[in-house]
């Protein structure tokens, strides 16, 4: 039998493409909400991990405007402090059980309803009207359950319904039934004050637990995560963890995740470069123009056209009397690599040298290319880097053809949730104590189930570190990208419109250098310029309509015969 024979992939040294921007990547806005959303989303912070923590065999994603590295970091601490809580919470639950003498327990169907209850309505903004209301119903009974039971047990605690016996009639008794007037508590239970008051007094801690849980996360968000205190990366205490496989990680992030080689998925190229948008695919045949001197034209001629009336867009209108805040200013371009992780035997293979690199480079940008690509990317960050444009150039020429590839991307801003993070938790810290009780008291009930259900994604993200062998696994490319999991579904509409006009003013210069790049070689631009026009416009370019038949028109038909018929619509025109 015989068997394909994969060539290894080479192993190219590429120097890391340095930010232009202003603000260190690892002090950046995205980067400070992303990390504050490692504490307010327990499956995005999840995800960060077994991405970037359990993947081990996994190359980073490009990381856009901000530092994934960071992210990590602090996904693993809200993770540590959880658990304590977590196990702390449980610990309680265990005690104040044991000593109400299973009192306690009668609190946790109710937590099973809520959590059922949250399970059923899901966590998809919009759910079905059917799961809302079954999530309505399973959330009201356990309310009213737990409230019922909490007034039960207030009632034991204080002998309410407990017969006096003065004055009785059965002078034989040994003393009042604690159970008497309490029907629903279950049969053959003899609960009296004592253990009604210890199950109180636990379910008091168990709620100031989940008060200084909340207040532990506020003081994350208002000191660590603040604006003025975030730059200094020395004294985040994200990163006192001395684990070796961390600050292994950690190292292979950063090395990895702002290079201009980018190592992906076959099905993934562009992961972490955003969502696509509207992308280009133009060829034109290279026809010499009479008038003018023909010369080789080579892809890297065309690029290096094209790259100085990209760079003008830097510059700042003559007329202006002001520093003009704009962020085409802050314009970055380079030039990437694109080259699949098959064939590599180890993530560290990959080393980062700037003159390999080069010759490396220089070998890419002639190549027609399948898997090997050679791209000139335009990039600009909008919204402090939370909106991002990129925008990928290909161009190649072959047999006397000129293939021009634009392939756009856009990142989405970061999701509200986080972006409200300071206000959310400005809000909790300047709260009375009452608004404060208020946030604890309903989640007492269903703390031990969220509990539990932490302790065994957990349990299953261990068993997955020790079992699954992703240390020694052949490198695979990025399968998610921590940027694009934060991200919104869309922006606002001021951002709808930065984004129309950066990539529209990208393509108008990239399209203005490719066909200045024409016109200097000695070829013919009349052809490109049509379809430049026809692609900008939505519309579909038409090379020749010889023998062929077409109509336009709301409602115009068309057919082929022997006698030319016109669309029978209201907007016909003849073909």
């Amino acid at each position: 039998m015989s068997t394909a024979y994969v060539p290894h992939q080479p192993q190219p040294p590429v120097p890391a493409s340095k930010p232009t921007a202003a603000t260190a990547l690892y002090a950046s806005e995205p980067t400070r909400l992303l990390c504050a959303g490692t504490y307010l989303d327990s499956d995005f912070r999840h995800r960060v991990i077994e991405e970037l923590y359990l993947n081990e065999q996994r190359i980073a994603a490009p990381s856009v405007g901000f530092d994934a590295a960071r992210v990590l970091a602090h996904a693993l601490r809200a993770r540590r402090l959880e658990l304590s809580w977590d196990l702390g919470i449980l610990l309680l639950w265990v005690i104040g059980a044991a000593l109400s003498e299973g009192l306690l327990l009668l609190f946790l169907a109710c937590g099973v309803d809520l959590a059922i209850a949250s399970w059923v309505r899901g966590r998809s903004e919009n759910p079905p009207l059917y799961r809302r209301f079954l999530a309505w119903l399973l959330r009201l009974q356990g309310l009213l359950s737990g409230a019922y039971f909490l007034v039960l047990t207030v009632s034991l605690a204080f002998g309410v319904g407990s017969d006096s016996s003065s004055g009785g009639g059965d002078y034989g008794s040994s003393g009042p039934d604690p159970t008497s007037g309490n029907a629903l508590l279950p049969s053959g239970s003899d609960f009296g004050a004592l253990q009604a008051w210890l199950a109180v007094a636990v379910l008091v801690l168990i709620g100031f637990c989940i008060a200084a849980q909340r207040a532990q996360v506020t003081r994350s968000l208002t000191q660590e995560l603040h604006p003025t205190r975030f730059p200094d990366a020395a004294a985040d205490p994200a990163f006192n963890s001395e684990g070796t496989r961390f600050r292994r990680m950690l190292q292979r992030i950063r090395t990895e995740q702002h290079q201009a080689l980018i190592m992906y998925h076959e099905a993934r190229p562009f992961c972490g470069a955003g969502s696509a948008y509207d992308p280009w695919v133009l060829a034109v045949e290279l026809r010499p123009d009479g008038m003018r001197k023909q010369r080789p034209l080579s892809n890297r001629a065309v690029l290096d056209t094209v790259r100085p009336l990209l760079e003008q867009l830097r510059e700042s209108p003559e007329t202006a009397r002001h520093t003009v805040r704009d962020r085409l200013r802050q314009l970055e371009i380079d030039e990437c690599v694109f080259l699949p992780v098959e064939g590599l035997m180890h993530r560290d293979d990959v080393t980062y040298n700037a003159e390999e690199f080069e010759a490396f480079r220089a070998q890419a940008v002639e190549e027609g290319a399948e898997k090997r690509r050679h791209f000139l990317r335009v990039r600009v960050g909008g919204w402090d880097d939370e909106v991002v444009v990129s925008v990928f150039v290909r161009v190649h020429t072959q047999g006397r053809m000129l293939m021009l590839e634009i392939a756009p991307h856009v990142l989405a801003p970061v999701r509200e949730d986080f972006k409200d993070a300071d206000r959310v938790a400005h809000r909790y810290a300047h709260n009375n104590r009452f608004g404060k009780a208020t946030y604890a008291a309903p989640r007492i009930v269903r703390s031990a189930g969220v509990a539990i259900g932490h302790l065994l994604r957990l349990g299953g993200f261990g068993w997955r570190l020790l079992t699954a062998g992703n240390s020694g696994a052949l490198p695979e490319g990025p399968a998610v990208s921590v940027r694009e999991l934060g991200s919104a579904p869309e922006g606002s509409l001021f951002q709808k419109m930065d984004v129309d006009r950066y990539l529209r003013t990208i393509q108008d210069r990239i399209a203005h250098g490719v066909r200045t790049a024409l016109a200097e070689a000695g070829y013919q631009t009349g052809e490109f310029v049509q379809k430049i026009v026809n692609i900008s416009n939505g519309g579909v370019n038409i090379d020749s309509v010889q023998d062929s038949t077409f109509a336009v028109g709301t409602h115009a038909t068309a057919s082929s015969g022997t006698e030319p018929q016109r669309g029978t619509g209201s907007d016909d025109r003849p073909a």
